[in-house]
């Protein structure tokens, strides 16, 4: 994803913040759209991209999944960043892409309605200050990279042209409690918590 900054009209956007808001469901933060890899249950993206940031770490990762709040996993996740793979910055947008994705493969019904709900309009996830992932308010426009915005335009787009097909990411060292994530591991229906 090119990191250019974009401005978006305040009229012809859908934007999310809270989780509670009216699109709360496009949010990583969201309840109720829980992911399986393996068998192990992880409550939102939000959690499970944490998690990735720590491929060799899986008792980091244990704990990041283990919190109830996806807020509380972010904020124990930033406490071990030297941690972190050393190529976080060049694959944190495949990584974010592919919990979005798998978000929508094990919640198909209820989360393409949320994304189909958009209608043709650009999303934008309304933020205070990131704008990587977000944009800010800049009176009549939002303005910002908004990367998870365009990820789920992106991901809404391919739903609508019926072509969704969740893909793992070539990317070094894509592991979950020690384990290199395999299309047999998502595929999963075991929903049951093993921390």
């Amino acid at each position: 994803m090119t990191l250019s900054i974009r401005t978006y009209q305040k009229y012809s956007c859908i934007t999310f913040k809270s989780t509670k808001g009216k699109n709360g469901a496009l949010s990583n933060m969201a309840p109720g759209f829980p992911i399986t890899i393996d068998g192990t249950l992880i409550r939102t993206s939000e959690a499970l991209y944490q998690a990735l940031r720590f491929p060799n770490n899986p008792e980091i990762q244990k704990e990041i999944i283990r919190y109830s709040s996806p807020i509380s996993a972010k904020k124990y996740g930033r406490t071990r960043l030297e941690l972190s793979r050393p190529d976080w910055n060049s694959n944190r947008f495949k990584i974010m892409k592919f919990c979005i994705e798998l978000k929508l493969y094990q919640n198909m019904e209820k989360f393409s309605k949320a994304l189909l709900d958009t209608k043709h309009l650009d999303i934008v996830e309304f933020t205070d200050k990131d704008k990587v992932w977000g944009a800010v308010d800049e009176g009549n426009n939002y303005v910002g990279t908004n990367a998870l915005g365009r990820l789920l335009m992106e991901l809404r787009e391919k739903l609508k042209e019926n072509r969704f097909s969740i893909l793992i990411p070539e990317i070094n060292d894509l592991k979950f409690l020690g384990k290199s994530i395999t299309r047999e591991q998502i595929n999963s229906s075991n929903r049951h918590f093993h921390p």
